[in-house]
């Protein structure tokens, strides 16, 4: 373990120490100011009371009370009130494992941790962490749960808080073990798994949650991206499901349509837990490329090992190539595009799903710059009829996917564009949309009918409210004007 770092520390507490803490400081939050507004308009209270929050954090609340009493669309205040606290006000659970922070975080109305979402329903409160010590404790606690999750089996997609519990999956055919729910294989859910990492280490320089164990599951990751590369087969990984929605299902025996070995990692699953049509998920290779090189820096940074961070390294490189080499598609109205899908013998999916990691959102994940041409014309794609899951209706146009059919539009696609515009117009627009179409509950949804609002899927959506959050303060923060 590296020594040189000058890491923020705090001190570790007992489970019991924590909550009579947060206990504590959840009390000291109804002394901060109200905006003036609050008292003058009808929004109902949907935020969970004091009493009922999983966890308080000071820094939340006063981000909180700084945005609200400073912009002067009143609506969309309420909503950042109830949405960007979200993951903290319902969803995690800490505790303490074997003398370090551990915290369990369910997606919402789904009682299991999904790798991707409960990284990506913590990062944006990262920044945050440098004046609350235990908003710290709690993601660096997240960290280690997923240590441990890819350390059990690198090609589940979501976990159990308790590690003995079988899964009601488990008569899917393929390897399930105690602690599973699901075992559907996506790249994404080892990148989300590195990139809040990578993201906490950034805000912190503190390596504690980054031990031989962390170390360990970077080598797992290499590892199953290289049998997922399949030049010497199939690999070990299989699925398949008796069902009767064929997204639930692997075709070819449990191993998914073939693809052409050509370096890229296949992901049998989307991000949406959606089969794949061809092997090749383009967004999630993208993301492999930026996650595996930011496994690489920590490696050598606090553990010296310049090995894994070369094979990191090389690996990220090669898939990089292969893209450059077989993601980019000709289409016939926007020139060269990035595909949604490919094979590497010739085939791809020009689409985009509303669910993240997408195309759309590349910038947003680092993987390319927002005024990369290839990128423009594929955000043209994205974003017109040219997408047969793009959404133009009566209510609202945006960004649906194959996941909960056509007509359904994401509120996560709309976030994801307004986080990578830089159009006020349109970010503006996506703030107005995600404004009207919340069916006056206060909170996102996964997704909405395009000409009626109030039917909509998944009423409690964890990931989807905080990431509303992160767009509303990154306006705030960056064009304030945008939310007079």
């Amino acid at each position: 373990m590296a020594e040189c770092f000058n890491h923020i520390s705090f001190v570790f507490m007992t489970r019991r120490e924590f909550i009579r803490n947060t206990s504590f400081i959840a009390s000291t939050m109804a002394l901060l100011p109200t905006p003036a507004w609050a008292a003058e308009t009808s929004f109902p209270v949907v935020r969970p009371p004091l009493a009922k929050r999983r966890f308080t954090s000071p820094a939340v609340e006063q981000t909180i009370a700084r945005v609200q009493s400073s912009i002067g669309n009143q609506e969309l205040a309420w909503m950042f009130g109830n949405c960007f606290p979200n993951t903290l006000d319902t969803t995690v659970d800490f505790s303490v494992v074997n003398g370090r922070p551990d915290t369990y975080v369910i997606t919402g109305d789904i009682d299991a941790m999904w790798q991707r979402d409960s990284a990506a329903q913590v990062w944006p409160y990262l920044p945050l962490m440098v004046s609350d010590p235990q908003l710290q404790q709690l993601i660096a606690g997240v960290i280690n749960r997923q240590t441990r999750n890819t350390l059990l089996d690198p090609y589940a997609n979501a976990f159990y808080k308790d590690e003995h519990k079988i899964s009601e999956w488990k008569s899917d055919v393929t390897d399930m073990k105690p602690g599973v729910h699901e075992r559907k294989w996506e790249v994404d859910s080892l990148c989300y798994t590195i990139r809040l990492a990578h993201g906490y280490w950034k805000a912190t320089n503190d390596p504690a949650p980054f031990d031989d164990a962390w170390r360990a599951a970077i080598s797992k990751i290499v590892q199953t991206f290289r049998e997922q590369q399949r030049k010497d087969g199939k690999g070990p990984y299989h699925f398949q499901r008796r069902t009767e929605t064929q997204s639930d299902t692997l075709a070819g025996g449990g191993y998914g349509n073939p693809g052409k070995p050509v370096g890229l990692i296949c992901s049998m699953f989307r991000p949406s837990d959606d089969a794949t049509i061809f092997p090749y998920l383009v967004p999630s290779n993208f993301l492999a490329v930026v996650s595996l090189r930011q496994a690489a820096e920590m490696l050598e940074q606090i553990h010296q090992d310049k090995v894994l961070a070369t094979d990191c390294r090389a690996l990220a490189d090669e898939v990089a190539a292969a893209l450059q080499k077989y993601a980019v598609v000709h289409h016939a109205q926007l020139g060269a595009v990035f595909a949604y899908e490919v094979d590497a013998y010739g085939n791809y999916y020009c689409i985009d799903d509303g669910n993240v990691p997408s195309l759309l959102s590349l910038p947003y994940l680092g993987a390319v710059t927002t005024g990369d041409k290839i990128y423009q014309h594929t955000r043209r794609l994205v974003l017109s009829e040219a997408n047969p899951y793009y959404c133009q209706g009566t209510a609202a146009d945006g960004p649906g996917g194959p996941h909960v059919g056509r007509d359904m539009i994401w509120p996560l696609g709309l976030i994801v564009q307004g986080l990578t515009s830089t159009s006020d117009d349109e970010i503006k627009g996506c703030l107005t949309t995600l404004q009207k179409t919340h069916a006056g509950t206060g909170f996102m949804h996964e997704a909405f009918n395009k000409d009626d609002p109030n039917k909509f899927t998944r009423p409690w959506f964890a990931w989807a409210n905080t990431i509303f959050g992160e767009l509303v303060l990154k306006t705030f923060n960056e064009r304030p004007g945008l939310l007079s």
